[in-house]
């Protein structure tokens, strides 16, 4: 039963060994947009440039800088209370 098994286990191995060392095919695909609908040549299922480009336009926002208050803990807790414990 331990043969059989490992003969299993070796073939199983070779297939991902092969799966492994193939090089990646990524030549674009027709798809559809996502977005749009409309079919485009891409190397995965996305929105295509066009859609992609309205949406950068459209969701840019400025970094700004936000004042954030000091922190100051709430009146029951002592700071340092391990140090103070006698």
């Amino acid at each position: 039963m331990i043969p059989a098994r490992s003969a299993t286990v070796a073939r199983w191995r070779a297939k991902v060994r092969s799966m492994i060392t193939e090089p990646l095919d990524l030549t674009p695909i027709d798809f559809d947009c996502l977005r749009c609908g409309e079919t485009h040549p891409m190397r995965f299922r996305s929105v295509c440039p066009r859609c992609r480009d309205e949406l950068r336009a459209s969701l840019a926002r400025e970094a700004k800088d936000v004042e954030v208050a000091e922190y100051e803990p709430k009146m029951n807790v002592t700071p340092n209370a391990v140090a103070l414990k006698d």
